[in-house]
């Protein structure tokens, strides 16, 4: 095994009162379509390149349609009615060169279901 640098995480958390969505971040990190229910804007990202992965983990208790990005996104958009709500939040990490994608995708997933799952929270993947 040889040294591997992974330092570089930052976290955003997505706010209403900062002019961001839940639907356009999604729409944006998958690289999909999305129409945001809440404001009826239209989030439309199909021409971005670079996705090589995208998947939605949800924890066991979560309903199974919010395996669709859609519905799940929309869903945290309706429930949270204030101007100041947080409506998600963002890690992104710098996945080392090292990794092969198949091994990055591997310890993307492992810190999901270990640490950031405990949360009970649903993650999404996307890796460019």
């Amino acid at each position: 095994m040889f040294p591997i640098d992974f330092c570089h995480i930052p976290v955003s958390i997505i706010k209403r009162s900062a002019g961001r969505s839940a639907v356009a971040a999604a729409a944006y990190r998958s690289g999909t379509k999305l129409t945001n229910e809440w404001d009826g804007m239209t989030h439309d990202y199909t021409r971005k390149g670079g996705i090589v992965h995208a998947e939605i983990m949800l924890p066991a208790h979560a309903p199974p349609e919010f395996a669709d990005r859609s519905i799940l996104w929309n869903s945290v958009e309706q429930i949270e009615k204030a101007r100041d709500s947080q409506l998600a939040r963002e890690i992104e990490a710098a996945l080392p060169r090292e990794l092969s994608g198949e091994q990055q995708l591997a310890l993307v997933r492992c810190l999901c279901e270990g640490q950031l799952c405990r949360q009970r929270n649903v993650r999404r993947l996307c890796h460019p």
